[in-house]
């Protein structure tokens, strides 16, 4: 079965700019369109940004189909619509305190909370290809989908998966699950323990995850001090960090404090993957 497209918004800035080319690599990977998304006040203003999206991912990825897309009104009801024929959502992440734009933090907050597929938040400093490990937080919302992505993700890059998660948990994942110790600690308020038979909870995603995935290397480890403080202290050596979250609703929809704490202070992209 072919994947859906890749949905990415874009506005001209350089943040979007980066959002766009992750998108397309994902779309180049994933062997599926891309759909690039511009909410605009007047149609008449999309052609420049939107042609602009496209000669650049055609220089990048020659032959990738690339779909544009302008559409009157908010951001987040433009980009959660293009998201419900998406098989991931990409957006940039611009701090709350910078210039106004299409990717305000604020943007990446609100999908995050109301997101229905896989979201990809673009923020850090490394780029795609430098390389590092695929980063799992098993909090709360953490289940099947989050831990199925993050070993996946692990085998396409061909590295190795840290996953870390709160002690105040009761693990119960299958003992054959290997674990090597990491140096140092994420969080030095509260060291990390060593795990001699690791496991997650909930431990039925790690546990099916681990047997799709056999041959990815796990490094699992618990820390004693939040994990809204020690995962994006970690996220400082990692290609991206991945999480899951539940769909919220509300007035004011907004997600867990794990998915704030990396939206705000992660040092890689962030993979935001709803619970089913």
């Amino acid at each position: 079965m072919r994947e859906r497209h890749v949905a990415v918004g874009v506005d001209g800035s350089p943040v979007s700019t980066r959002a766009l080319d992750r998108a397309a690599d994902e779309a180049a990977r994933r062997a599926c369109a891309l759909r690039v998304v511009y909410a605009v006040s007047d149609r008449d203003e999309a052609p420049p940004i939107l042609n602009y999206a496209a000669r650049r991912v055609a220089e990048r990825h020659p032959g990738l189909r690339v779909e544009t897309e302008a559409v009157e009104g908010g951001v987040v009801r433009a980009l959660a619509k293009a998201g419900e024929s998406a098989g991931l959502v990409v957006v940039g992440h611009r701090d709350l305190s910078g210039p106004a734009g299409l990717l305000l933090g604020s943007v990446s907050l609100r999908l995050a909370a109301i997101t229905r597929v896989p979201l990809l938040v673009v923020r850090g400093d490394r780029a795609a290809d430098e390389g590092g490990d695929v980063l799992l937080g098993l909090g709360d919302t953490a289940g099947q989908g989050a831990a199925v992505h993050a070993f996946r993700e692990a085998e396409h890059r061909a590295t190795r998966l840290r996953v870390l998660r709160p002690e105040c948990r009761h693990h119960d994942v299958p003992s054959g699950t290997p674990a090597a110790s990491l140096e140092g600690s994420p969080g030095r308020e509260g060291p990390a323990r060593r795990d001699p038979a690791p496991t997650s909870s909930p431990s039925s995603g790690v546990a099916l995850a681990r047997e799709l995935y056999p041959a990815v290397q796990t490094d699992i480890r618990t820390v004693r001090t939040a994990l809204s403080r020690a995962l994006p202290r970690a996220t400082s050596e990692a290609a991206v960090v991945i999480v899951g979250t539940r769909r919220h609703v509300g007035p004011v929809p907004r997600p867990g404090r794990l998915v704030r704490a990396l939206l705000h202070h992660s040092h890689c992209p962030v993979l935001v993957v709803p619970s089913v």
